[in-house]
């Protein structure tokens, strides 16, 4: 019996993940554009054995270095699949999140006289660029997003108004983005980049 076609070896999900980081810090660095970035993270989550994620980070290897910097290791968790949260309404009441919870990679947030308290410091992401909006009418909502994660912010209040102070909006060059849609109206919402004690919980009142 001929063995030398041994199997190849299975691929786990920290040695994909070690992958994807790599091919983050690349991006960070110039060598990949973000097009390819993009191909080659679907192709490093859809690998099955090391071999396939041998070939996706061969050319962007510098020897001597580490794979990725050490903020990787505090960056919002990316976990490919199905499930997450996609709805989160507070109707003349309040909602909390925070600890452990996945966001699904479209997510809506409705505060309708009432008010919404996200904490995504713990949370995990299940795509590489997610998005997150939040209506706010005669209500409205406290969002905390972790250092170092990739925020972008686009806004509209009539009769209201938004709080928006994330410092920089790409802190992390290849990491995951998080675009916050704020629509408000006789209302607000406050997107903040650290943890933060909820202000407001039930009743946010009108700015």
């Amino acid at each position: 019996m001929d063995d030398s076609r041994a199997p190849a070896l299975r691929a786990s999900d920290a040695e994909r993940e070690r992958a994807a980081d790599a091919l983050r810090h690349a991006a960070g660095e110039g060598r990949l554009t973000m097009e390819e970035l993009d191909e080659r993270l679907h192709s490093a989550y859809e690998a099955q054995t090391r071999a396939e994620l041998e070939r996706l980070v061969a050319d962007i290897a510098v020897p001597g270095t580490p794979a990725a910097p050490a903020a990787v290791e505090r960056r919002v968790p990316v976990r490919r699949g199905e499930g997450g949260t996609r709805w989160i309404v507070a109707i003349m009441s309040g909602s909390d999140r925070q600890g452990r919870w996945r966001l699904a990679p479209r997510s809506t947030v409705f505060n309708l006289m009432g008010g919404s308290y996200l904490d995504l410091n713990d949370a995990e992401l299940s795509d590489e660029r997610s998005e997150l909006r939040v209506y706010a009418i005669m209500g409205g909502a406290e969002i905390r997003v972790p250092e170092g994660m990739n925020v972008q912010v686009s806004e509209f209040a009539f009769m209201g108004g938004n709080s928006i102070k994330v410092g920089e909006s790409h802190p992390d060059p290849g990491g995951p983005v998080l675009h916050v849609r704020l629509l408000s109206l006789m209302g607000g919402t406050d997107v903040r980049r650290r943890p933060g004690k909820k202000r407001h919980r039930r009743d946010q009142l009108p700015r």
